[in-house]
């Protein structure tokens, strides 16, 4: 039974979570000096291991999420991680959220809280067959693997983290477009859920996203890693949505100017927030 309400409540849950996560990891990652081992390092660090805790908490309030609502209702929201995580890097670098940073996180919530309510994602269909999920998965891992090629022929570390940030935060998306249906596998006991193969892609498309969110941390400053990672993930998952689990905004004529305006908004305040951070 689908409860988009609380679909909503887990889902902006999962988002502070993921900010805090975001915010302890990207400092123990930054203090990682490029010509050491990046893993090695991370996995002696306490405060790295505080953010894999809050990642964790975040992706199982994320899973309850996904089975009460839609990839396209859950995945927009988290988003939120980027309003959340302003302050609490703001306090633990020891500036002030300015005026403007603020304006520009409450227009991030506004254009967020447009596009669920006029928007209206609808539920779709999980168990698409593999057929359906091959264009679109050529086209977002071909994506992926354009970002990670151009972030490692770059000296530029803002735009290494912006990269890196984007094709993890993609290979997020595609995590969470799976994630439904294999936690309706559970049901069916676990040979069903080790032999599916979108249980392994879930897997690695988890792993390999975390080991790039990592090296965007590494590379730059959290204010241009977390808004890539934040803006990628749901854009991959609504992508999927749309073209493989028959997911649907219910909403026609001048609404669908509003939904994409909304996005369209959604991505600038982000953008603005990076840049006014990073100025910072």
């Amino acid at each position: 039974m689908h409860h988009p309400f609380w679909a909503v409540v887990c889902a902006l849950v999962a988002a502070l979570l993921f900010a805090v996560a975001a915010v302890a990891q990207h400092r123990a990652a930054a203090a990682v000096p490029e010509e050491h081992s990046l893993v090695g390092t991370l996995l002696r660090s306490p405060r790295w291991w505080a953010g894999v805790g809050g990642d964790a908490g975040g992706y199982a309030m994320q899973v309850v999420a996904l089975a009460l609502g839609a990839v396209l209702l859950v995945q927009p929201i988290l988003v939120s991680a980027l309003v959340f995580a302003l302050p609490l890097s703001a306090r633990l670098t020891g500036r002030r959220v300015g005026a403007r940073n603020w304006a520009a996180a409450l227009a991030l919530v506004a254009a967020l809280a447009c596009f669920l309510v006029v928007g209206n994602p609808s539920e779709g269909d999980s168990n698409a067959p593999l057929g359906e999920w091959i264009v679109p998965l050529v086209i977002l891992l071909g994506a992926v693997g354009g970002a990670v090629a151009l972030a490692l022929g770059t000296a530029d570390g803002g735009l290494r983290a912006l990269l890196f940030g984007a094709a993890g935060g993609a290979l997020f998306g595609l995590a969470a477009a799976l994630t439904s249906y294999v936690t309706d596998l559970f049901e069916h006991g676990l040979g069903h859920v080790v032999g599916s193969w979108q249980t392994w892609a879930l897997v690695a498309a988890g792993l390999i996203g975390v080991y790039f969110q990592q090296r965007a941390f590494q590379a730059g400053s959290l204010t241009a890693s977390l808004p890539a990672v934040t803006i990628a993930e749901p854009l991959a998952a609504a992508f999927l949505g749309l073209t493989v689990l028959d997911e649907q905004l219910r909403t026609n004529g001048f609404g669908v100017v509003v939904t994409a305006f909304a996005v369209l908004v959604m991505c600038v305040t982000a953008i603005q927030l990076s840049r006014a951070q990073a100025a910072a």
